[in-house]
């Protein structure tokens, strides 16, 4: 072993760490994220560039909306193989209807559904209280077994639940009737785009399926 040579590479590894820090203000952090995101990508059944896709179209028709609505209305803007889901409230019928006009302004969206409420933005108690059921709901599909939890997706507003992913039949059932009945969940509502046990297993190197319409399920 060259005592040498080691010792100069881990001095220069830590000159990088420490050149870094100020330039990126927390650049480590941001790798340690950066290798979260990449091993979610692999098990995604979107491929890597619709993965990312997706978060740059919810950022867009999130910022999009803000700058036109400010907090006047509270909106989620949730995009899964760049079919976009909007959630949350807006005041009216008319600036929900903008909001969707919006949206539909970003580039590559495929479909939007629009499931705005129409009413005054939800408290910080509701909002603590969605996220309280979203993690029960996915602890509940690690709990089960029945599927991969991370390939379904699952947004909550108001006690409603919202479920997306590239999914089987058999997996849909699942994952709906588990959410559905999990405490404090008031209805089930499947955005999913079904696919064949074959194709679930390499959807991710082929074109993605078309969207099935939004549609609730059965309540409890």
């Amino acid at each position: 072993m060259n005592l040498r040579t080691d010792a100069g590479q881990q001095l220069r590894t830590l000159t990088a760490l420490a050149l870094c820090v100020p330039l990126l203000a927390g650049c480590v952090g941001a790798a340690v994220v950066g290798a979260g995101a990449g091993a979610l990508m692999v098990i995604d059944r979107r491929s890597s560039e619709v993965y990312i896709a997706d978060q740059g179209l919810e950022m867009r028709a999130s910022s999009r909306i803000s700058e036109k609505y400010g907090d006047k209305v509270h909106v989620n803007v949730t995009s899964y193989n760049r079919m976009m889901l909007l959630t949350g409230e807006a005041p009216t019928a008319e600036i929900k209807a903008d909001v969707e006009k919006i949206a539909s302004t970003v580039p590559d969206v495929k479909s939007i559904a629009n499931e705005l409420a129409i009413a005054g933005p939800s408290s910080y108690g509701v909002r603590s209280n969605d996220s309280y059921i979203t993690s029960k709901v996915k602890a509940r599909f690690v709990d089960a077994g029945k599927f991969n939890a991370n390939v379904v997706k699952v947004v909550t507003e108001a006690g409603v639940v919202f479920l997306l992913g590239i999914v089987t039949q058999a997996e849909a059932d699942a994952a709906v009737e588990i959410a559905r009945t999990t405490g404090g969940v008031l209805k089930v509502v499947r955005v999913f785009e079904i696919v064949s046990p074959e194709k679930a297993g390499t959807v991710n190197k082929t074109a993605p399926a078309a969207p099935q319409d939004a549609k609730p399920a059965p309540g409890k």
